[in-house]
This record gives structure tokens, sequence and C-alpha cells, in this order.
């Protein structure tokens, strides 16, 4: 059955961007300073509060944040099919506050000096990361589709579009640390709870926004909504007003939602396949379960998109494209997210962070990354628009072989500062910093880059889900970190081996993720020029 529509809205200024992008950005902002917000006490609290040792803590923290970025899979899917962009937004984001709450309700439950497990104090823990999990998996791939789909195909706005919407992200990134650690970081583990509560109530302001605007602003160049339901999305025809001050309208017309060309057959395949590979990750890994769905999925996901066969070749050539960048993805946030695990113990244990008389909280440490891409994104985005307008701009895969060569620079830097330093020695928070600094250098050349490269190869049919596959190359990545930080040495503990390597000092440690980014950057820029013609992108000079 059809149905008929109008819509009215304002179109943007000409030269600039269209509202429903700084929807959007508040939107995401507040969702970020929630989900930013808890991760900066996550491990904290794990040790401090439910006495977790470090090894158990990198476990959770890594399985958690792979879980994370996992689930928009699922969210991706069920919104291209059935629910559509906003309702997904919405019903992620109610989970979402409600796993945060959760966790305020098991910090409220701390009693000091008494391990957690099996009490009501963990099982709301879990609860509320469980929540989280799946309230992100809506949530995260639908706003960063959306934000290409505000544009006309080929606007070359795009880029930019996806660098403000960036800032977007690490302002919320930024508070949220300097808010929920003064609140939850202090000497006092009962007081996480506060932390938790202002992370769940800052979730709360970010739904709020977008469901009082996206109705006026999150809509298409021709003025029809973005987002709805499959089975409401609709063609716009627009209708000329009668005066130039007059809204536009545009009368709609439903369309079907789209058809996957994928069989029975196929996917009863693909599903054995599934299963043989997460058994035997699983077995490998020792019954880690957890990291064996990420990895198992990583590998078989790409091969459910490629059997529909109503892919033409050229789109295939694209989709490919992007599940190789992805793999170099899982090497970069591997080492960039021990901002949450391994990095958050060298800030508490061996970090001076006196300032006078004034001891700063370890978590206040995540929020040096977000204040760098605040302040470098802009010059990032007029580097790249001055270099394109000389015929210089790289192309994106060689922009992100840069970014983990940078993300290298960066451990390259701390491993310098902490060599030959007793464990018992704190070093300068200058270390700290300054490696942080080198990894947002690289975050710019590959995280803002990657979003808008998944937008710009991705079919319109398959958006949301081709989204998803990039974050579940993220979630890939945030289980290798956890398992990584499961390496840091730890006194009286006996040390660590990687890959037969004996990790026995923070010197050694830092070295690992040297030599991963360095190496993945080296191959990434041998085949960048590859990849570059696959896209149909001018190869740089």
């Amino acid at each position: 059955m059809q149905a008929t529509s109008t819509v009215t809205t304002r179109p943007a200024a000409a030269n600039g961007h269209p509202k429903g992008l700084y929807v959007l950005f508040m939107t995401e902002m507040w969702e970020r300073f929630s989900f930013y917000g808890m991760r900066a006490l996550l491990s904290l609290y794990m040790g401090k509060a439910l006495l977790f040792d470090k090894a158990l803590t990198s476990r959770f923290y890594g399985n958690y944040t792979s879980l994370v970025y996992l689930t928009p899979l699922l969210g991706g899917y069920l919104a291209d099919r059935y629910l559509g962009n906003r309702r997904s937004i919405l019903i992620g984001g109610l989970l979402m506050a409600l796993g945060q709450f959760c966790l305020f309700g098991s910090a409220s439950l701390y009693v000091p000096g008494q391990p957690a497990a099996g009490a009501a104090q963990t099982w709301l823990f879990f609860l509320g990361l469980g929540l989280l999990i799946f309230g992100n998996g809506s949530f995260k791939p639908n706003i960063s589709s959306m934000v290409g789909t505000l544009y006309p195909a080929g606007d070359k706005r795009i880029d930019t579009a996806y660098t403000i919407f960036y800032m977007g992200i690490n302002i919320g990134a930024f508070l949220a640390p300097l808010v929920c650690g003064y609140l939850g970081d202090t000497d006092n583990p009962a007081d996480f709870r506060w932390g938790f509560l202002a992370a769940g109530l800052g979730m709360l302001l970010g739904i709020t926004t977008f469901e009082l605007f996206k109705h006026r602003y999150v809509v298409d160049a021709a003025g029809a909504p973005l987002g709805a339901r499959p089975e409401r999305q609709v063609a716009a025809a627009p209708v000329v007003p009668l005066t130039p001050d007059a809204p536009v309208r545009s009368e709609t017309l439903a369309a079907p939602a789209p058809a996957t060309g994928i069989t029975a057959g196929r996917l009863l395949a693909l599903a054995a396949l599934f299963a043989a590979v997460y058994a035997a990750i699983a077995w490998y890994m020792g019954g880690d379960w957890f990291g064996a769905l990420v990895f198992s999925a990583m590998l078989v996901v790409p091969l459910v998109v490629l059997a529909d066969a109503s892919l033409t070749p050229r789109e295939k050539e694209k989709i490919y494209v992007i599940f190789i960048l992805s793999f170099f993805v899982i090497f970069f946030w591997g080492a960039y997210e021990q901002a949450g695990a391994s990095l958050t113990f060298f800030a508490d244990e061996q970090t001076d962070r006196q300032l006078g008389s004034y001891t700063m909280p370890a978590s206040y440490f995540q929020s040096a990354p977000a204040l760098f891409v605040i302040t470098l994104a802009p010059l990032f985005a007029v580097l790249w628009t001055a270099l394109g307008r000389r015929g210089l701009e790289p192309s994106s895969p060689l922009k992100m072989a840069f970014g983990l060569l940078l993300l290298g620079l960066g451990y390259l830097i701390i491993a310098f500062g902490v060599h030959g330093v007793a464990p018992t020695t704190k070093v300068s928070m200058f270390w700290l910093v300054a490696m942080y600094l080198f990894h947002v250098f690289g975050e710019l050349c590959l995280s803002p880059i990657g979003l808008a490269l998944v937008n710009k190869l991705s079919p319109a049919r398959f958006a949301s889900l081709l989204m998803a596959v990039w974050f579940l190359a993220t979630a890939a990545g945030n289980k290798l970190a956890g398992v990584l930080s499961g390496l840091y040495p730890e006194r009286g503990k006996p040390a660590p081996y990687f890959l037969g390597f004996e990790i026995s000092s923070l010197y050694a440690f830092f070295l690992i993720f040297v030599a991963l980014s360095v190496a993945a950057s080296l191959l990434l820029f041998l085949i960048q020029r590859r990849l570059t013609r696959m896209m149909n992108e001018p190869a740089a000079a």
C-alpha cells in the first residue's frame, strides 16, 4: 500500500552545511560523552572496586570494547531492513542510558575491602555492560551513516562534514574524562557511582537533542526525512514554492525495502563456515569465546556481503577496498585503544601526576587525545583542502598508511621515556602527553578518512551494514588491545611472553606497538597505489 506524506523544511545555505549535520553533531557529542566518561573509569573501577587484577581487567576491557563495535553488525542490518536509522538511534540511546544507570547501581553497592564476585554489585556491572554493548550496536552505525545521506551523491563537502562530525565526537570525549573523572576518580572507590551517573545523564541529553530536532533538520537535499523505516523510505518530488520565502515542500510516495540477493543456500554455507571458524579460534584462544566471536566475525562477515548476487563487479571492487583497509584498521586500534587499559595503568602507577600540591586523576589523561583532535582537526581539514587545490592531496589509503606510521612513532617516544627506568620510579607526564599527540596525528590521518571512505564506496542499499563492517574492524582492534594490554608487566608476577619474546619491562611492552604499527604501515604503503586505482581516486604524486 502506498502512503503520501508532506515534509516542510528550510534549505541549507548554499555554501555551508545542512543544519542536520549539527543535530547529528550534538547527538553524537553527548553519546561520546557518555561512552568515554564510562571508559575513563572502567579499568579503574574493575581494579579498585571489583578488585580484579590487571590481566583480568584487560580481558574484560577488551571483551567490552570489542563487543561494543561488534554489535553494529546487528544494528546496521536491522536498520537497513526493518527499523530505519531514526528508530535505531532512539532504541540504542535508551539502552545505553539504562546501562549507565546499572553501572551507577553497581558502584552504589560497593563495600570497602570486599571482593564483589558473585554479589549483586557484579551482576549489575555486567548487566550494565551488556545494555551498553547492544545499545551502541543500534546507535553507532546509524548515526554515522546518516551524515553522508544529508548530501547529494558526489558532493565534495562530505569529507569536511565527517571531519566536523568527528570534532563532535571528540568534544564529548574531551569533556567526559574531566567531568566523570572529577566525580568518580577520587581516593574513595565509592565515588565511581557519580561518574557513571553523569555518563547516563549525558546519554539522555544526546537522545533528547535528536528527538527534538530530527523532524525539522535531519532531511535530505529535497527536504524528505532521512532514516525512516525502509518500507517508508521515500523518493522526494519537490514542489516549487509560490514565493521566494515560502518553505520547500516535498510530497513523497512509499518505496519497498531493498531486496537481498543472498540465497538461503549461501546463508547456510556461510553459517556452517562461521561455526567452524568460531570453534577453531575459540580452541586456539584457550576458550576465549568472546574473542573468538569477534575474530571469526571479522573473517566471515565480509563473505556474507560479497555473497549477495545483486552486487555488480564495480561495486564488489569498491567493497574489496573497504575490507582490505579494515584489516589495517585492526592494528591501528589495537595499539591506539591502550588508552583505556594499559596506558591507564601506566598513568595511575608510573606517571608523576603532581601539579604543585594537586594530584591529577589518572583518568584525566584520556582527555588529552580528544583535546588534540579538537585543536588539530580544523588544521588537517585546511591542509587536505589546500593540497587538493594543488593536486597534491594524498589518496585515502596513503593518508591511512601515514596514520599507522605516526602511531608507531608515538609509542617509540614513550618507549624512550621509560627505557632503563625502575618499576618504582615515576616518569614525567610529558612522555605520555607527547605520545598521545602523535597518536592524534595518526588518528586524523586514518579515522575520519575511513568513515568518509566507507560512505563514498558503499552501495546505498548496504550503507549501514558496511559501516557496521568498518566498526567490526574496530571491534577486532579493541579485542586485540585487550589481549595486548594483558601483557603489561606487573610486579610480583611472572613476565609474560609475546611471540617468544619476554616482556620484562615497560620498554619491551611499548616496543610491541612500535613493531606492529610500523609493519602495518609499511605494508599499506606498498599496496596503496593499487587500492587507489580500485577506488578510482587520483594516485598521489
